[in-house]
């Protein structure tokens, strides 16, 4: 039994998935795999048992999982205390981000903290709101938009860092194009269009709902995409009207026209996530002083 073992029996345990365990380790999923055979050979009996697609752990394996919590936890705040004595020398760092802010903002942050820290090594991962704060145990720090929700990992720090509107998007040839780019539109004057919404567990999604739930007006949805791209993409194709982040139309040409919603704008606030928040390294230290100057 050995100490890798046990730290990927935790992730496993936490996802409850082998698959999203194997992500979260950045291990391809025969690696994980192998290594739960050694474990379970070691013990001498099952610790998990197949669930559809993800594990369930029998009672021995929930047992082991609170032990290999701890240990997965330690090596975590021993690695942060390396990362803090040794400076930023050397040192990595997991950054995760939702859909808007890892195409729109994070590319910017990354090439800024890169020319001042450049021996650091990055890794990132995107996702959308949803899976990234499910992903929180795997990263040293996370950008996400709309509502941060409660189910966060204990001494995780949450940091307000920008607003943003969500705009609706047409081509110019909709009859709803004739109010001018950037017009205000009463959500009430969409509820006979069709819509493009994002997959679920998208931030922008989340909102666009809340509004229309609110306003009473219903949603005709024509089509769910992944991704803001994806969202796009249907709406010059003529699925129908999409919702995306202002700062996402930015570099667009003009094929598509841009609304703000009223009688309020529709306006989100993104957030910074520092998990073990009590012990941070000074890599991660430094990147969140860079993203809160560079916000709002």
């Amino acid at each position: 039994m050995t100490p890798d073992q046990l730290i990927t029996f935790a992730a496993v345990a936490e996802h409850r998935n082998i698959s999203r365990a194997a992500v979260a380790l950045h291990l391809s999923q025969p690696a994980v795999s192998g290594q739960l055979r050694q474990l379970q050979d070691e013990f001498g009996e099952p610790l998990y048992q197949r669930d559809g697609r993800g594990v369930r752990l029998t009672p021995a394996g929930e047992q082991l999982s609170s032990y290999a919590t701890r240990l997965r936890d330690t090596w975590r705040q021993a690695h942060a205390y390396r990362d803090a004595l040794r400076g930023l020398e050397q040192g990595t760092l997991r950054i995760g981000a939702s859909t808007t802010p890892a195409s729109y903002l994070l590319p910017y942050l990354i090439a800024d903290f890169h020319r001042r820290y450049p021996d650091v090594t990055l890794h990132t991962a995107d996702g959308n709101t949803t899976e990234i704060v499910g992903a929180l145990d795997s990263v040293d720090i996370a950008m996400i938009e709309g509502p941060v929700g409660v189910d966060l990992p204990p001494d995780t720090a949450v940091h307000a860092w920008r607003e943003d509107e969500i705009v609706a998007i047409m081509p110019r040839s909709h009859p709803l194009a004739q109010l001018g780019d950037g017009g205000p539109a009463d959500l009430a004057a969409f509820g006979e269009h069709p819509l493009v919404l994002r997959e679920a567990g998208s931030g922008v999604r989340q909102i666009v709902e809340r509004a229309f739930a609110r306003a009473g007006v219903p949603m005709r949805v024509a089509l769910e995409i992944a991704g803001v791209e994806g969202v796009k993409e249907a709406v010059r194709a003529g699925m129908g009207i999409g919702f995306v982040s202002a700062m996402s139309m930015r570099h667009e040409d003009r094929a598509l026209c841009l609304l703000s919603l009223s009688p309020e704008p529709l306006t989100r606030r993104l957030s910074i996530l520092v998990p073990h928040a009590s012990a941070p390294s000074r890599v991660v230290e430094q990147f969140l002083a860079l993203c809160l100057a560079e916000g709002p």
